[in-house]
């Protein structure tokens, strides 16, 4: 799974968030691969709710 699809998953739109925040994007792309997807989740639960709310994916 790439960076861009857990994204999905979480409905957060990658490309607002990459064009909005493009250093924290890096940051947990780079983090992304380096850990399992539910490690990564665990690792930034309190900062993906927030991110969701920012940059929901428009139906």
């Amino acid at each position: 799974m790439t960076f861009e699809e857990y994204l999905i998953t979480k409905k957060i739109d990658a490309d607002k968030f990459r064009k909005s925040e493009p250093q924290r994007f890096d940051e947990w792309r780079y983090l992304f691969a380096q850990m399992h997807p539910e490690s990564f989740t665990s690792h930034k639960k309190f900062l993906i709710n927030p991110t969701r709310r920012k940059y929901h994916i428009e139906k």
